[in-house]
């Protein structure tokens, strides 16, 4: 798939645009089982103005969001869904940060399923810069209608 061709599926299955679309690329995904996505960090990201002028971090929470981004892209290929259903973010637990997300870094999103109920799944979620953790949590997600 080319690159032009993975953002549009990123886009189709994430109702999210600019600047809130927090993923970049799917690097690997086995649908009911994990995914790796990637978000590039750059300096030209709106957050880093305020967050914090002259030394740039990337907030915590949009780290979580693009785990989230991530998770529902995992869960719209495992439910093989192109009929708009979208997968709601229902609680993260444990979430602990590492280290700094600064401009320059890749961000790697790795998530598996930890378990998949009917109503609630269940995801292990950590995002990577090279070899060092940058975030982990424990996420739960629910499908809703289309």
């Amino acid at each position: 798939m080319s690159e032009q061709d993975e953002i549009r599926a990123i886009m189709q299955m994430v109702p999210h645009r600019y600047p809130f679309l927090l993923v970049d690329r799917v690097l690997e995904c086995i649908p009911g089982e994990s995914i790796t996505a990637l978000k590039n960090v750059t300096i030209n990201e709106p957050f880093f103005q305020g967050h914090f002028p002259g030394q740039p971090v990337m907030p915590g929470v949009l780290i979580l969001e693009a785990l989230a981004q991530a998770g529902l892209i995992l869960g719209m290929r495992t439910m093989d869904a192109d009929d708009g259903t979208i997968v709601y973010i229902a609680g993260i637990d444990k979430a602990r940060f590492k280290r700094q997300v600064i401009p320059g870094d890749q961000l790697h999103l790795k998530l598996s399923i930890g378990s998949a109920k009917k109503r609630l799944w269940k995801f292990n979620a950590e995002a990577w810069v090279g070899e060092q953790l940058a975030c982990r949590a424990e996420m739960m997600a629910v499908p809703g209608a289309p």
